[in-house]
């Protein structure tokens, strides 16, 4: 019973793996309706977008929620 369901188990594995690898690079350099890549990031751009935009937010939305325990009355 082992056997068979190991042996099972490796032909659906082969057949998906088989299929992904036929099929991925289908129709990979042809274009489509609507498909307009334009230009790249630069590297400026890319550390601004991924790096700085997010910490920013992080420190705006730290500092928000840090103001009602900022400076209290004695």
């Amino acid at each position: 019973m082992d056997k068979r369901n190991a042996l099972r188990a490796g032909a659906v594995s082969a057949t998906v793996t088989l299929m992904m690898l036929l099929s991925s690079p289908a129709m990979a350099l042809t274009r489509d309706d609507g498909d307009d890549p334009g230009t790249g990031l630069s590297v400026g751009q890319t550390v601004g977008l991924y790096v700085v935009i997010p910490l920013a937010a992080f420190a705006i939305i730290a500092a928000l929620a840090a103001m009602p325990y900022g400076k209290k009355k004695k």
